[in-house]
Order: structure tokens, then C-alpha cells, then sequence
């Protein structure tokens, strides 16, 4: 079976595939996708035109959730969700939580602080601190690291919060001058550095930092 992981190793939502394809030990390949030249074909893959999306011998699949639960499917010999239905829908609540509360939340910073976009007003700062001060605040309530984020395993969440925590720190430090996630009790330096001794996570790590110096 050939999988085909398309879109580039800059995107934490592809990290996010792409560390959970390693660690399943899932041979694929990867398929460089440009945004600024998006194409029928690639709608056909992806309607909205996102990334990442993976190829498939079935189709296409788009959204990084619904992938990580057809990978958790295909090969359920290496899993990254716990046997116990409840202790493996806490695990994709997390991974939710980080994607859509945590990471979406400070990705409306990223345009001003990462790509040179138009400054954001005081206003928008201060709205999108507010809801990231409560959002983090609730995103504590349910990790654990415990080592790993929901628990004493490597789970689907920790592919979400490997991806995405670091971002969500420097880009708060950039606008804010201070990490929201370090000044809401969140202390995922150690996690992360952890995660990162992990040879997958190497991988994308040295992937991700070739394609940025490119």
C-alpha cells in the first residue's frame, strides 16, 4: 500500500501526520504542495484547499484529525489511541482541544508575527489574549504530562502538541512579550525536548528545518 502525505514539512498540521506515520512505523511518501497554486486536482483531494491531505489507494482523505483515525485503523499493531473507549476519546479531546482552542486561537497572531503581515490593532491583541488567557487555562485542566500529554503513552495527542505547542509559545512571545502558555502553567519545554529525543520526531524536526532554510 502506497500513502502519500501531501503538503509541506513547515505546517505543524502536517507534522502533526507525519510524526504519527513514523511512529506507526507506515511506509509513505511525500508530495510537495504549493498554496499559492492551487488546482482542481488538489480540490478534488482537499475541497477547501488545506493542508495536509493524504493519497491514498481508496481516495483522498483531507483533515488531519480524520487521518490520524484512518492511520490508527490501518495499523492498529503500533497504537497512538489506548484500548479503553474512554481513555481513547479523552486522548482525541485533547488532540481537539490543542488543534481548535489552543493552536487556532493564536494562529491569528502568526500572519503579523511569523509571515511580515499588517500589525494587529491593540484591540485584536487584546481579544485574542482573553480568549487564549482562557483557552490555555482549560487546555491545562485536561493534559497531564505524565510523562506524555494524556498519560503514561505516546497517544495521538502528543503528535498534536509536539506540533503545535511550540508555535503557539513563540508567537505569543513575539506579540506579547511573554509566552502565554509558560505564563498560564502550562511548562512544556521539558515535554517538548522529550518528545524531540524520540527518533521520529527527529525526523520532522531536521525535515522541517531543511524546508525552512530552503
Amino acid at each position: 500500500m502506497t500513502l502519500v502525505l501531501c503538503g509541506f514539512p513547515i505546517s505543524n498540521y502536517y507534522n502533526k501526520v507525519k510524526l504519527a506515520l513514523l511512529e506507526k512505523g507506515l511506509p509513505f511518501t511525500e508530495e510537495n504542495v504549493n498554496l499559492k497554486a492551487v488546482d482542481e486536482a488538489m480540490l478534488n483531494c482537499s475541497p477547501l484547499g488545506k493542508i495536509p491531505f493524504l493519497r491514498t489507494p481508496q481516495g483522498a482523505l483531507c483533515e488531519s484529525q480524520a487521518i490520524m483515525d484512518y492511520l490508527e485503523a490501518l495499523q492498529p499493531a503500533t497504537p497512538l489511541l489506548p484500548v479503553d473507549p474512554f481513555a481513547a476519546a479523552k486522548v482525541r479531546e485533547l488532540s481537539i482541544f490543542i488543534d481548535w482552542h489552543v493552536e487556532m486561537a493564536a494562529r491569528q497572531l502568526y500572519g503579523a508575527v511569523f509571515f511580515g503581515g499588517k500589525p494587529l490593532s491593540e484591540e485584536s491583541l487584546a481579544r485574542i489574549r482573553k480568549q487564549l488567557t482562557t483557552n490555555i487555562a482549560a487546555f491545562k485542566q485536561l493534559a497531564k504530562f505524565s510523562p506524555f500529554i494524556a498519560g503514561d503513552s505516546f497517544t495521538q495527542a502528543d503528535c498534536a502538541a509536539f506540533a503545535s505547542l511550540p508555535l503557539v509559545g513563540m508567537a505569543t512571545k513575539v506579540a506579547y512579550g511573554e509566552d502565554l502558555l509558560l505564563a498560564g502553567g502550562v511548562d512544556y519545554k521539558d515535554y517538548v525536548k522529550m518528545i524531540g529525543e524520540r527518533p521520529a520526531a527527529q525526523k520532522v524536526l531536521a525535515d522541517r528545518k531543511a524546508a525552512t532554510a530552503k
